[in-house]
């Protein structure tokens, strides 16, 4: 794999992962002021397909949707494969 390939792999999981960390962020902050909130199913895929990290430090810090076993087990599979494309990456690049 190319160098720029995967410095896009490696920039899209951190824009991926910041984008979810916000999204959890406004997801909880729209439930206490009782607003329109965000799609379960939205969270989950910004956590399954790359942010998985986020949605993680998202569920933690922000005590959001901690209590819904689907929502751990999305992101902690997220965090599996996204940490095996990582190594992946890294191991290829050398």
């Amino acid at each position: 794999m190319s160098g720029g390939k995967m410095k896009f792999c490696f920039i899209f999981l951190i824009v991926m992962n910041i984008f979810s960390l916000i999204m959890y962020a406004s997801d909880k902050s729209r439930a206490l002021k009782k607003q329109w909130r965000i799609k379960e199913s939205t969270l989950l895929g910004l956590g399954f397909f790359g942010g998985a990290f986020g949605a993680i430090i998202g569920m933690k810090f922000f005590h959001h949707k901690t209590r819904h076993n689907n929502f751990w087990m999305v992101n902690i599979i997220g965090v599996i494969w996204q940490t095996a494309l990582i190594i992946f990456l890294l191991i290829r690049h050398n």
